[in-house]
């Protein structure tokens, strides 16, 4: 017999949402209203089930739990911190190496990193997928440069997307012959693990390309059963698995925190790649 799939823990994404989780006071929460009406936020149920809301200092809380000082600026922050705009010929697509391109095809997250980098171009009212026709423009682009080996697809987290609207975009992008290299940056298989089914694990590849999935993950809780076993549906389709970290005050800011979670990365299957330094995005000082 079959039974049905448990329902989805809700995604907290209202202040009020917050306070009921016990991660931010009552009172704290028209302030923090403020917060998610410039900076979108979100944090899946998967992910609010591994707070311990006894500690204030909890690492999962502190990266996805508004906090009113992201309002506050300072002159060296930048809405575009790495420069990507001068290196985007068309909407969606960026290429500053000769032979790669990042092509960002949806706006939206499972979850808002609260030092995301994309912050001001990311989020609910940020026009979700890319257009049709940037989509096709983004494409042409790329047919038109055989210099590009590599489509790093990313947004926004593109494994948010269903596993037929991926698929599609997965087989254009295989089609031009020139490119080789498919890589897939995500969230998804620690923040919310269930969306990684075999039908999407199927989507993301093609004939032809060689398919790489990046696993951002900042502590070593975040790689927890139901993460593993997402990972585990890529690993034994034969995708591999590389990790990207962003170094955070107190969330991993420590060389044992760190160790364990590469030690985690490595258990597993995934190799620790990307160690990043945050950037200068608006209100993360």
């Amino acid at each position: 017999m079959t039974h049905p799939a448990e329902p989805r823990p809700r995604t907290l994404t209202r202040p009020d949402d917050f306070v009921a989780a016990g991660l931010v006071a009552p009172a704290g929460a028209q302030e923090l209203a403020r917060v998610t009406a410039r900076y979108s936020a979100a944090m899946t149920g998967h992910l609010a089930g591994l707070v311990d809301a006894d500690d204030p200092a909890d690492p999962i809380a502190r990266q996805f739990t508004p906090d009113p000082r992201e309002l506050e600026t300072t002159p060296q922050e930048r809405v575009d911190p790495i420069g990507d705009d001068a290196h985007a010929p068309c909407e969606g697509l960026v290429h500053r190496y000769p032979d790669r391109v990042l092509l960002k095809i949806v706006s939206a997250c499972p979850v808002y990193c609260r030092f995301c980098f994309r912050r001001e171009t990311v989020g609910a009212a940020k026009g979700g997928m890319l257009a049709s026709e940037q989509l096709a423009a983004a494409l042409d682009y790329i047919r038109a440069h055989p210099e590009i080996w590599e489509v790093i697809l990313t947004g926004g987290d593109p494994l948010a997307l269903s596993p037929r609207r991926l698929a599609d975009i997965v087989q254009a992008i295989a089609a031009i012959g020139h490119v080789k290299t498919l890589r897939f940056h995500t969230r998804v298989p620690i923040a919310a693990p269930d969306l990684v089914t075999d039908d999407l694990v199927a989507a993301i590849r093609a004939e032809g390309v060689s398919t790489w999935v990046a696993l951002h993950a900042n502590h070593p809780r975040e790689l927890g059963d139901q993460a593993r076993a997402a990972l585990a549906r890529f690993v034994a389709a034969g995708v591999p698995l590389v990790s990207q970290t962003v170094l955070l005050r107190g969330v991993n800011d420590d060389p044992e925190i760190l160790a364990a979670l590469k030690r985690a990365f490595v258990k597993a299957r995934v190799k620790p790649y990307y160690l990043h330094h945050p950037d200068l995005a608006p209100g993360t000082g």
